[in-house]
């Protein structure tokens, strides 16, 4: 049996990999307005954590032949995963992991940013670490060539971002595999500057629409027609965007081995780092054609290409290898997803519910942060039943601190 349904499409069809979880009217009424587009390449793939999102649909893969839909990859540019396994065991931790945790957050800047003022606790109030300024010097004239030709994309802290969390559902993990061993996992992207240029390039593609009058199921499916001044010019801010939100991670795991470093010297990693994506869009050749692939809260699952699929907090995650699986364009789920919204999260569960759900995992535990509670999110074990055929789970991992902005 194959692994994914055919949901009903009034255009391109629509492959879900959604078995035993649960699909929104919402979510499904994006992806229709997706597959109803003339430029769609064979079909759009949805992945089992797929819910409502912000332009368009978290969980879904879009390939495109001609255009790209600026929307689709979203504000959150180059968002993804990175892990990487310690020598640190399970029995080298302190009964109480609140230290290490207050250290890791004193490390990384995470929260809500404030344009820029000096509370601004998401950013590096002083200079960046020496590690955000390198990589920083080999970002900065890319930055430059997209802000020269389109100032108002600009960003008052590229730089004062770069190393630093956000908040939301991102995160910085220590976490147990199956043997034991400590892994660092965090979770986080292009942050302001990655925000900025994405809403700027949405707007300019609906500007567009309006201009040539092209009528639209949705307006934020708006697109850039290849060869466009504007396609152009979208595709080097968001590749550049991209290598930021990798040079980002970068920054933070360096940071937070540098802490684990300080209570255990001799220290190494064990196994090569995991950083990939889950909001961008690349070229690949799918189905004999070179198409534009639009990832939307979803990560490349190439054969044998490993990647990270975290569970919520308390809850188990999973470094995967792929299986190559060609009607899902090579692609798993970015993580459990969302099961309901925030609000409807913070209206539904109590701090003691959050207590109780996230028993044993160094966290906070307080009204702010209910709406990231496990129990908003869909059945992490369903997820991994419903895409079996897309990958393989090499370890399962599970937290014991977490550090949320």
């Amino acid at each position: 049996m194959r692994g994914y349904e055919v949901l009903e499409s009034p255009g391109a069809p629509i492959k879900a990999w959604t078995r035993g979880v649960p699909l929104e009217g919402a979510a499904l009424q994006q992806l229709r307005n997706v597959a109803s587009l003339p430029f769609i390449h064979s079909h759009v793939a949805v992945m089992p954590d797929v819910h409502w999102g912000m332009g368009a649909t978290v969980g879904s893969v879009i390939p495109t032949v001609g255009a790209i839909i600026p929307a689709a990859v979203g504000v959150d540019i180059g968002c993804g995963m990175m892990a990487v396994r310690t020598s640190i065991r399970a029995e080298h931790l302190p009964d109480n992991l609140a230290g290490i945790r207050s250290r890791i957050e004193a490390a990384v800047p995470h929260g809500r940013t404030d344009n820029g003022g000096r509370n601004d606790k998401g950013a590096w109030l002083d200079d960046p670490p020496a590690q955000a300024q390198a990589k920083w010097a080999a970002l900065e004239d890319g930055y430059k060539a997209v802000i020269e030709k389109h100032p108002k994309a600009a960003h008052p802290r590229g730089a004062g971002h770069l190393g630093t969390l956000g908040t939301g559902n991102h995160f910085v993990e220590l976490c147990l595999d199956e043997a034991g061993a400590v892994w660092v996992m965090l979770h986080s992207g292009s942050r302001g500057v990655g925000n900025k240029f994405g809403s700027y390039f949405i707007e300019r593609a609906k500007h567009e629409m309006r201009r040539w009058f092209v009528n639209l199921p949705d307006a934020d499916l708006a697109y850039f027609p290849e060869g466009t001044e504007g396609f152009v010019d979208y595709i080097r801010a968001v590749s550049w965007a991209q290598k930021y939100a990798s040079a980002n991670r970068e920054v933070m795991m360096e940071r937070v081995l540098s802490v684990l470093r300080d209570e255990w010297p001799d220290l190494f990693t064990t196994e090569t780092a995991v950083n990939c994506h889950h909001n961008y869009v690349t070229r690949e050749k799918h189905f004999g054609k070179d198409v534009f692939v639009t990832r939307k809260g979803a990560v490349r699952a190439g054969e044998g290409e490993l990647g990270i699929i975290p569970g919520s907090m308390g809850a188990r995650s999973f470094i995967v290898r792929g299986k190559g699986d060609q009607d899902s364009f090579c692609t798993c789920s970015h993580g459990a997803g969302r099961a309901m919204s925030r609000a409807e999260a913070k209206r539904r569960f109590t701090v003691e519910d959050h207590v109780r759900a996230t028993e044993g995992v160094e966290c906070r535990k307080d009204a702010e942060v209910i709406d990231e509670t496990p129990m908003a999110y869909k059945d992490i074990d369903a997820v991994m039943a419903a895409q079996a055929d897309l990958v393989e789970v090499v370890h399962t991992l599970r937290q014991v601190v977490c550090v949320k902005g």
